[in-house]
């Protein structure tokens, strides 16, 4: 796949790659820094199987450095730009990379961890170097233009991407040439992706969702990408009105963060054709705020290690399947699963499992969690609870281990916080177990409320208790200014049970 921009720019060299502070790159420029940054890369001593690190907010330099490593056979590993320096050093020293290419903004992160890790070589975008380090566009003006032509299979590493870790130290996910590839074609089939799609890019290109589902099947289909450094709701809604975005990738809570904005209610959204919400449980109050505009949100389902599609709901069924994550992508098979590893029929909760090309190879230098991800007969556990209905349209009810057991009974928190955030008031939520003397678990509601509201308890239990039967009502809550969450959005429940499961935890 690091050949993808040179192909795109033979057949159309004028036309606009990226986007970035406003500045176009054209397919032809883009082939051509791509194929220097191989070569400056290959004077820094790296071979086929390399691992090159990336450390950085959003930037072109993770599209021409997958590219570029891709052309020579190395591996690249983009790191979330959120990680301390002792988590971005085990990532270095786990994954051996032996050149980290970072921005100026987090060089006091790099250059420690980089130490610590014997990381040999540092290259810095987006400013000046410091520390021995080397300039990214210094290195790609210096560097020879000759076309590379090296073989590279689709077996072949292409990147490592660590998971979240939200469960002890993160772990390596292997996806290769092959499964990059059929990753990227799968949202071209079922989306019906076409070459002038403008694209825009504000989730964290080093997770999987904004690079494989949006910005690499926009350049195999040759058309733009605008990547934005992070995400601003107001900028979001002019940047999608001035470049008349078609096609998209946002949480829940960055869609809620836009429809908040004074601007939403007059922002020009007419250009949108499809526009992908995934990554969390997506409350129906989202869903519905977003057709009542006009834009028909295409709910999808995936993991770092299925590279990200599995499901998606395409715009024909978005209107009758609401709240659906929709069938499984045309590369990929999807089963949902019972306790006892048969399918489950219609309606049943079970266990999502996939199954198809765009899967990863495994986890980097782990043999042992890579057998435990997949069953015998080579099925990717996710860890997702599922529920199919009788047409194959499959709903995601919550992860296996954030479901809560309390006397016996599964409680599914995806389900309460629908409810809750269904509250006037409510702005975020999130629901976990916390230990309990007779029931063995109940549930714990965090929650943040806008801006002049109050909520108690007795307020809480009184609006759920119509809602809900009694059995999945928290027994307590905590108000928070901010609940904790990952890059991606997703609530870290990890932290909220470390910090609140505590069977004193008082009614707030």
């Amino acid at each position: 796949m690091g050949t993808w921009p040179q192909r795109t720019a033979r057949q159309s060299p004028d036309s606009v790659a990226i986007v970035f502070r406003d500045r176009e790159t054209s397919y032809a420029d883009l082939d051509e820094r791509i194929t220097r940054l191989a070569h400056a890369l290959e004077d820094l001593g790296v071979r086929r199987g390399d691992r090159v690190a990336l450390l950085s907010a959003n930037h072109p330099s993770y599209l021409e450095a997958l590219f570029a490593t891709g052309l020579l056979g190395a591996i690249l590993v983009p790191l979330n730009a959120r990680l301390t320096t002792p988590e971005v050093s085990y990532a270095l020293t786990d994954s051996g990379a032996r050149v980290l290419i970072h921005s100026a903004a987090l060089a006091d992160i790099a250059i420690t961890a980089s130490r610590e890790s014997g990381t040999d070589t540092r290259m810095v975008v987006d400013g000046e170097p410091a520390g021995g380090a080397i300039g990214y566009e210094s290195a790609i003006s210096a560097a020879s233009d000759a076309r590379i032509d090296r073989a590279v299979a689709h077996e072949d590493p292409c990147f490592i991407m660590y998971t979240s870790g939200t469960t002890g130290n993160p772990k390596g996910v292997v996806l290769t040439h092959g499964s990059v590839t059929f990753a990227a074609m799968n949202p071209i089939i079922d989306l019906d992706l076409r070459n002038d799609e403008v694209s825009l890019v504000v989730a964290p290109l080093f997770h999987t969702a904004a690079l494989n589902f949006i910005s690499l099947p926009t350049v195999l289909k040759g058309g733009t990408v605008v990547i934005e450094e992070g995400f601003e709701p107001g900028r979001v809604l002019r940047v999608i009105a001035e470049r008349k975005v078609t096609y998209g990738f946002g949480v829940p809570t960055m869609l809620d963060a836009m429809s908040a904005h004074p601007d939403f209610a007059a922002a020009e959204l007419g250009s949108i054709r499809r526009w992908i919400v995934a990554a969390a449980p997506v409350p129906p109050r989202t869903l519905n705020t977003y057709t009542a505009r006009g834009v028909a949100l295409c709910q999808a389902y995936g993991l770092t290690e299925t590279g990200p599609g599995a499901l998606v709901l395409t715009p024909s069924n978005t209107a009758r399947k609401l709240g659906s994550a929709g069938l499984p992508h045309f590369f990929t098979d999807v089963r949902v699963v019972d306790a006892d590893g048969e399918e489950a029929a219609p309606g049943e909760r079970g266990e999502i499992q996939i199954h198809g090309p765009n899967v990863m190879a495994g986890y980097w230098n782990r043999p042992d969690a890579t057998a435990a991800a997949f069953t015998d007969d080579g099925w990717f556990r996710s860890g997702d609870v599922g529920i199919r209905d009788d047409e194959g349209f499959i709903t995601i009810v919550d992860r296996l281990k954030d479901m809560i057991i309390s006397g016996g009974e599964n409680i599914y928190p995806a389900e309460i916080e629908a409810v809750i955030l269904s509250m006037p008031g409510v702005a975020a939520c999130g629901v976990f177990g916390v230990p309990h003397e007779k029931w063995g678990e109940v549930g714990c509601a965090a929650i943040t409320l806008e801006d002049g509201y109050a909520l108690t308890y007795e307020q809480l239990e009184a609006y759920l208790i119509e809602r809900l039967a009694r059995y999945k009502i928290p027994k307590s809550m905590v108000l928070l200014d901010e609940i904790p969450r990952n890059a991606t959005g997703k609530i870290r429940k990890d932290r909220l049970r470390a910090r609140y499961a505590s069977p004193d935890v008082a009614h707030a």
